[in-house]
């Protein structure tokens, strides 16, 4: 019986792998990695693998250097080394001999593995046929198990609680650039418990707020301006993702209110839309029938969500086309936007976990535009 959320993981992988008719996987430092065994690490040019065979204990190859580290983070009991002055190469080729694959090996590696450690393997298994590792640890991430769960709504609280701090400031954010506002928020988030940021934070005002994709920059915020404001932080390795648009003080537009409302009705929508059973696209078709029946449906121009687990965008992705059912334990995001060019944006944004007869919302801030 698996002992740790970790182990169990990873034997349900071995499974998938009979299924697949694939012998083994090869991960390198990568969300699948902390996925599986526990350990976070960043690539770097050192050979650090996680091998899976599809019957059997996994192994870890790592560089000496980090063998305590492993030991202490992972369950994984075979932990093999090698020094910085061996040969990578003959120590990778000693730890796949060990995995006892048979001839013609058909193996799974990282879908973000670097070429040089693929191009490696190859030389190690020059009769496999090779794969990514998505084919069958993919279908696992995306459904969140409970531990994963109590993580996503931890740092969503966070967010909340980081969203209720910057609404307090009020007419004080009136006079501060975007990148000021970028580090309150940031600190914000520390306050409440957050381990750094999910991805560089947003705080689009007046016409910027119109580029999805801005960041922040030296604009200063003025009264009546609608700010796009979109972040997230991490617990235990699981991100929040939140978007607010609000104005800090003055008077918005008419347009402006009828946009933001108009966004807010297609985000209720979407997530009244969600249960199991319906299809991704069918959410995303709820948010955009709202939009475009008031007439801005040329400015919605992305998706309606994106899945978060590891990553902050991982499947499953609401977007038309997409006739993925959706199951319990699957979250992601639900984020309707309006993108007026050279004006203004609107984008509401709260991540949704599926439940067995509809979802929870993860994020429960004020989504109004007043602070």
């Amino acid at each position: 019986m698996a002992t740790t959320p970790y182990e169990r993981r990873t034997r349900d992988a071995q499974a998938a792998l009979a299924e697949a008719d694939a012998d083994a996987l090869v991960c390198f430092p990568s969300r699948n990695l902390s996925y599986l065994s526990g350990f976070a690490e960043e690539p770097g040019e050192r050979h650090l693998f996680l091998l899976v065979p599809a019957a059997g204990d996994p192994t870890f190859l790592v560089p000496a250097l980090y063998e305590s580290q492993v030991r202490a983070a992972t369950w994984v009991e075979d932990v093999r080394t090698w020094a910085d002055d061996d040969d990578p190469v003959a120590a990778t080729a000693a730890a796949v001999e060990s995995l006892g694959l048979p001839e013609n090996p058909r193996v799974l590696v990282d879908d973000t593995m670097w070429a040089t450690f693929t191009q490696d393997l190859r030389a190690v298994l020059p009769d496999a046929t090779f794969g990514l590792a998505s084919e069958v640890v993919a279908p696992l991430r995306i459904r969140k198990d409970d531990a994963e769960l109590d993580a996503l709504r931890r740092a969503a609280d966070a967010a909340d609680e980081a969203m209720a701090a910057v609404r307090a400031l009020g007419a004080d954010a009136v006079g501060l650039t975007e990148s000021e506002l970028a580090a309150r928020v940031e600190s914000f988030l520390a306050d409440a418990g957050g381990q750094g940021v999910s991805f560089e934070t947003v705080v689009g005002s007046g016409p910027n707020g119109a580029m999805p994709h801005y960041r922040h920059g030296d604009r200063t915020i003025e009264p009546g301006d609608p700010v796009v404001l979109d972040f997230g932080t991490r617990v235990d390795g699981y991100p929040s993702d939140q978007t607010r648009t609000v104005v800090f003080d003055g008077d918005p537009s008419e347009t402006v209110r009828e946009v933001h409302e108009v966004v807010r009705a297609a985000q209720e929508a979407a997530v009244d839309a969600v249960e199991p059973g319906v299809t991704a696209a069918s959410v995303d078709r709820a948010a955009r029938e709202v939009i475009a029946d008031a007439g801005y449906g040329d400015a919605f121009v992305h998706r309606t969500g994106h899945g978060v687990g590891l990553d902050v965008h991982e499947e499953p992705y609401i977007v038309a086309g997409n006739d993925r059912e959706l199951e319990p334990g699957m979250v992601f995001s639900v984020e309707p936007g309006v993108y007026l060019d050279g004006e203004f944006g609107v984008r509401i944004e709260d991540l949704v976990v599926v439940t067995a007869d509809g979802c929870e919302r993860l994020n429960d801030s004020d989504r109004g535009w007043e602070c």
